[in-house]
């Protein structure tokens, strides 16, 4: 939520002159997006699944595990690692990706709410302006 905090990206999102200042923050913000440039957003993370995250991107061997996207480049001494620990840390690591989708999903409900999706800054007395 970066626009919260005033960061904006110079400029105009489309040719008709809808400033990026004029893109609310949440929800709001997601209507206010042109169709045009939301179906950018669609086709290129569409172009990431389909063509560079994948298990055997650019002709690598296929991973050890599911999702395993290191495409026989990046290692960082994973292959160091016992079987145990590196069942550990995959552990680890999905637990914490379901911590962020938590998360984000609370930021979504609370904005729905009450157009605030900071409550603790509420509840703490020091509520930010949202939209």
């Amino acid at each position: 939520w970066t626009p919260t905090a005033g960061l904006r990206l110079p400029g105009d999102i489309d040719y008709s002159g809808t400033s990026f200042a004029s893109i609310g923050s949440g929800w709001a913000g997601y209507q206010q997006v042109p169709v045009s440039g939301a179906f950018q957003i669609f086709a290129f993370i569409g172009f990431l699944e389909c063509f560079i995250m994948k298990d055997q991107a650019n002709g690598a061997e296929p991973g050890e595990f599911p999702g395993d996207f290191r495409n026989g480049a990046i290692d960082f001494g994973w292959d160091t690692f016992d079987e145990e620990t590196q069942a550990s840390k995959r552990g680890i690591e999905l637990n914490n990706g379901r911590a962020a989708q938590m998360g984000i999903l609370a930021l979504m409900v609370h904005d729905q709410l009450d157009g605030n999706p900071y409550i603790i800054n509420d509840l703490l007395g020091s509520p930010v302006a949202f939209n």
